[in-house]
């Protein structure tokens, strides 16, 4: 039984995507498309659409295929609520501290209190983590995009 349910699911999530993919697609249509040269502001969605859709034909194809997922639903019996958890209060703490602290801290903590998410990730692995992604997340988005969001900042001024 459990396996049909799971057929039954990527046959939803097939059609979910393909449903994103057409809505994404039609509205691009209302802007102009340009070229591959000079992209118009109708290209990405219209591109992005397209790809939902292929994807989601893909996934409802593939649904009854897969023999593993039967061993798959049976290897993970409950749920995992920590991961869940961790997963959502990580962008939920990079909005708030975004705001009242920066870029630095506010990206530190996202993937800090997100990699607690999973049981066999370390404090000590969090945190290296982290630190890591901090560091290239700050050269990356404040000093080659040059993202108007300051690095360090204390208040909500």
């Amino acid at each position: 039984m459990g396996f049909l349910s799971h057929i039954k699911r990527d046959y939803y999530a097939g059609a979910l995507m393909v449903l994103i993919g057409l809505i994404a697609a039609n509205d691009g249509r209302g802007y102009s498309i340009g070229t591959l040269r000079q992209m118009g502001p109708g290209y990405f969605p219209i591109a992005l659409g397209i790809i939902l859709i292929f994807l989601g034909i893909l996934i409802a194809a593939t649904a009854s295929t897969g023999g593993e997922a039967h061993e798959e639903a049976k290897a993970l019996p409950h749920n995992e609520w920590r991961g869940w958890f961790c997963i959502i209060a990580g962008p939920v703490s990079f909005i708030i501290l975004g705001k009242l602290t920066g870029l630095a801290l506010a990206t530190f903590a996202c993937v800090f209190v997100s990699s607690l998410g999973d049981r066999h990730t370390t404090l000590r692995g969090g945190l290296i983590l982290a630190t890591c992604v901090t560091v290239f997340g700050v050269l990356v988005f404040h000093y080659l995009l040059k993202i108007p969001m300051p690095v360090f900042k204390f208040g909500l001024s």
